[in-house]
């Protein structure tokens, strides 16, 4: 049984509607998704939804709700979003699925049966807002903690602790002699500085329940309720697990199974924000060594959006509507901007007049424009009829389906569609170059004429073939225009000479219409 490539997006905590940064992972997620298949691999996608913890029960209880049916309500919204994104994910997990629950009891049992786990009482502070004991080290020069762990409260009770400190060491020469666990570089750098100049403190894995009811039961201690993180991390293992992993589920001693979609684990790809990179650098890879399990291939961390240079906040009103975005401009147009606009791991800042800018000059008037000219002249001069082919642009199409799919391979997105746009800039140059609307008055040119649509057309198709992880709206649109019955989402299409002579294309349609927009 082959294994397939597996990757992740964080689960989205169930408190609130999606915004900008949620769809924003998810659709770099599906974007390498679509390209290891479009590499001829299996990919698996994972996503979902964190639904337990304190302020899940608190929201809940706010509405006059029962925590199970806020969650169930809240969930609609969130899976309806997966199919706004577009996205290929091929299952959708909640923490309050039965099949959730029965991994995460089996890793608190195993993990309590081998001595991991200690029972104490903690006398401190706590954020409700954040779910977290804080310490001395938390507090501001003044005393005060970070408005952004809300209301802080002091408190004394017993918990379970799970034991950190001894995992330390080997934690700091996995990721020293693994360089490429965590991407960018410098987050595998913050997360080294942080293991090398502080010693770890014990996880608290448990809440009492008296206080927090809205979580999985301990089953060795059914009066306390599992920390939300440690429930939540699981998820990763847990669907698997529910697929019969084999890897997973010998490990866990749930016996194994078998089918087509079992072998997952361990996870190549963990794509995630960089404000919860501890958790899964650090605390993520200790349970798993406890568990038993190989730790996933990488970490990939990406950044934050602001918009208009401030920081998104739902007080302030400062945000971006991804959803009225993709009703108002189409989903490839939010695909591309925030793919385009933003490598993996810096920091973003949207823009609206930078979205409307990269709408007009790289979808519409070079992409679409590209399309929409090449195959009117060849509808116009040649009655939508592929001539014999030509090689010219050969060798430009070439070097950047090689690069593109490099680029690809190293989840390098930005990369990738810098590369494609060098070719649609290449073959708009051309048409500048070559003036088939001229030479198509000169029947001496004729041929000449033939070689140079055969070049637009193929480099057309070509086009669609490697935005196919990109654009899955657009691309096979494309095909269609081509008059190409199959789907572009092989890169093995994307050799030179796809299109056979005396093939009759389809009809040319604007993919990006221009819009005006008022000025401000």
């Amino acid at each position: 049984m082959s294994k397939r490539f597996y990757l992740t997006t964080a689960i989205d905590y169930v408190n609130g509607q999606p915004h900008l940064g949620h769809a924003y992972e998810k659709v770099i997620t599906d974007v390498i998704a679509r390209a290891r298949r479009s590499m001829g691999e299996e990919a698996f996608f994972l996503t979902g939804l964190d639904e337990h913890g304190q302020k899940v029960q608190q929201a809940a209880l706010a509405e006059g709700k029962n925590p199970q049916a806020y969650c169930d309500e809240l969930s609609e919204s969130w899976k309806s979003l997966t199919q706004t994104l577009g996205l290929t994910n091929n299952d959708f997990i909640r923490t309050t699925d039965t099949r959730h629950r029965e991994v995460v009891q089996a890793i608190l049992t195993k993990l309590n049966n081998e001595g991991h786990f200690y029972q104490s009482t903690y006398t401190g502070f706590y954020s409700a807002s954040a779910e977290t004991f804080l310490t001395e080290k938390d507090r501001l020069p003044d005393g005060t903690f970070d408005p952004s762990y809300g209301t802080v409260v002091e408190l004394s009770e017993d918990n379970y602790y799970f034991r950190l400190k001894p995992h330390q060491q080997w934690l700091i020469d996995f990721i020293e002699s693994n360089p490429d666990f965590i991407e960018p570089t410098y987050r595998r750098n913050e997360v080294l500085g942080f293991l090398k100049n502080e010693e770890l403190e014990d996880l608290c894995i448990s809440r009492p329940a008296a206080r927090l009811s809205w979580g999985i039961p301990i089953p060795f201690a059914p009066e306390y309720v599992t920390y939300v993180w440690f429930d939540a991390l699981v998820n990763y293992i847990s669907a698997p697990a529910g697929r019969g992993d084999p890897v997973v589920n010998t490990a866990l001693g749930l016996g194994t199974g078998s089918g087509p979609e079992a072998s997952l684990w361990p996870a190549d790809v963990h794509v995630i924000g960089k404000d919860i990179l501890k958790f899964h650098a650090v605390y993520w890879p200790i349970m798993l060594k406890a568990m038993g399990l190989p730790l996933p291939k990488k970490i990939l961390v990406h950044g934050w959006w602001q918009k208009d240079g401030q920081k998104m906040s739902k007080s302030t009103g400062v945000g971006v509507d991804p959803v009225a975005v993709i009703n108002e401009w189409g989903l490839d147009a939010f695909r591309f901007y925030v793919v385009r606009e933003l490598a993996i791991g810096p920091d973003g800042n949207w823009t609206d007049a930078g979205f409307q800018s990269r709408y007009s000059a790289e979808l519409a008037n070079g992409l679409g424009n590209l399309v929409n000219r090449s195959l009117s002249m060849l509808k116009r001069y040649r009655a939508g009829v592929i001539p014999a082919q030509s090689n010219e642009l050969a060798p430009d199409a070439e070097r950047v389906v090689q690069k593109t799919i490099a680029h690809l391979a190293d989840n390098e997105l930005q990369a990738a569609l810098h590369d494609i746009w060098e070719l649609v800039n290449r073959a708009n140059q051309y048409v500048d170059q070559t003036a088939p609307f001229k030479i198509a008055k000169d029947p001496a040119q004729a041929a000449r004429l033939d070689e140079v649509l055969y070049n637009l057309c193929e480099v057309c198709r070509i086009l669609a073939v490697l935005l196919s992880p990109f654009l899955p709206v657009t691309s096979p649109k494309i095909y269609q225009q081509l008059g190409l019955p199959e789907s572009p989402d092989t890169f093995d299409l994307a050799k030179w000479g796809g299109l056979q002579a005396g093939h009759t294309i389809g009809e040319p349609a604007a993919l990006f219409p221009r819009k005006d927009v008022p000025k401000p």
